[in-house]
């Protein structure tokens, strides 16, 4: 492809004055998508109501959408399906992989995973009580840890602090000789490294759109499941869509063919076409062109943010082969520093407890950017205009 980054940068809204290093939390708007969302409301909603599930392609919608994203992350045709909510994928790859270890009760995951996957699996083992374990272990320690008690492993492969990367090849070889099952989390791998599900030989992956992949707030989840599962696996979520035949409304479920069985609720159809805009634009480009600029982005920001700001320490890992599209950096009064850098015009977020983060994306993030943007936090740091009371009250969202 001969798409230059200046080219899919003109294709983003990018406010006046304000440097972006947040698509890592929430991608920008595509420019294409207030028009796309506009004409299905207006088009298909608004003048073929009920018939658009058909005409329009609605409800095809999922799996044509999760072949389009399923080229950026290596997943075979037809096995990867977009629909409901991160966290609700989580769970369905979850219960399919402990149905499909019976005989074993650990979930292992690590001490650096998000949050919202550990949460889903504390109460995925209240709700089964069957004596499932979650096993936490530090994050570099995961394939010592997998022994032959191990169901399935429950990872983000990024990291969502540091940007630390996890060897997904490596974990799923070391996995499966002990008998056990993958599932990796891919919202901060998608639309920004190379990953290759089918390579790495993962069982399952689930992953969020809104981030690296700028389909929008909210825009819907998406799960894989490799070939070898994709007729063995059980829904335990076993929504009338995921049905083999959904309109014969039988009165017991029957799990749908391959992927269609991951389905669960009514397709998210306004959400979807800001999603289909945004994935243009991925069709665009190549995933090693974004790979090899993001990571020198990311150096160039570390170079010039250590030799002026000493007083952040580098969170996330000096090699760029072992981070994903973030930088991040230790700073105590991080929260009040990210405050004062949005009011000067660099978005980035701030992690508890003292995480400040950077995501560089090469569709619309340029080197002008990086520099403009470590001049800014140069003068934020070193003149202290983070130590303001305004800028150390918490907002809901941070």
């Amino acid at each position: 492809m001969n798409t230059t980054f200046l080219e899919t940068k003109a294709l983003f809204e990018l406010p006046k004055n304000m440097i972006y290093l947040d698509g890592n939390s929430l991608g920008p708007l595509p420019k294409s998508a207030v028009g796309r969302v506009a004409d299905m409301m207006t088009h298909q909603w608004g003048e073929m109501l009920i018939t658009g599930w058909n005409k329009a392609g609605w409800m095809q919608q999922p799996v044509d959408l999760g072949n389009r994203l399923g080229r950026l992350i290596g997943a075979e045709k037809n096995h990867l399906v977009v629909g409901d909510t991160l966290s609700i994928k989580v769970y369905q790859a979850l219960a399919s992989a402990l149905a499909m270890r019976p005989d074993r009760k650990v979930i292992l995951t690590d001490s650096g995973n998000f949050p919202s996957d550990l949460y889903m699996a504390e109460g995925l083992i209240k709700s089964f009580n069957q004596g499932h374990e979650l096993r936490v272990v530090a994050s570099d320690e995961i394939a010592e840890h997998i022994s032959e008690d191990v169901a399935v492993t429950l990872i983000t492969e990024i990291d969502y602090r540091t940007g630390r990367m996890h060897d997904m090849a490596n974990i799923s070889s070391r996995a499966h000789a002990a008998g056990a099952l993958t599932i990796w989390d891919l919202a901060h791998s998608a639309g920004a490294i190379e990953v290759d599900l089918a390579k790495a030989k993962a069982d399952f992956a689930v992953g969020c759109t809104y981030k690296y992949l700028n389909g929008g707030p909210g825009s819907p989840g998406f799960i894989y499941v490799a070939p070898r599962h994709s007729d063995i696996a059980q829904p335990a979520l076993s929504g009338w869509l995921g049905h083999a035949a959904p309109f014969a409304f039988e009165r017991k479920y029957r799990a749908g063919p391959s992927i269609e069985r991951m389905r669960v609720g009514t397709p998210s159809v306004i959400a979807s076409a800001s999603l289909e805009s945004a994935l243009d634009i991925w069709d665009m480009v190549e995933m090693s062109d974004v790979r090899t600029t993001s990571m020198s982005l990311s150096d160039l920001f570390i170079n010039i943010i250590e030799a002026s700001c000493p007083m952040l320490k580098l969170a996330s890992p000096r090699d760029a082969t072992l981070r994903g599209s973030q930088v991040s950096f230790y700073f105590q009064d991080g929260y009040a520093a990210i405050q004062a850098l949005i009011a000067r015009g660099v978005v980035g977020d701030f992690r508890a407890p003292n995480i400040m983060r950077f995501g560089f994306t090469p569709l619309y993030i340029d080197k002008g950017d990086v520099l403009a943007a470590c001049e800014i936090i140069g003068d934020v740091m070193q003149n202290s205009l983070w130590n303001k009371p305004e800028y150390k009250v918490k907002a809901t969202v941070t």
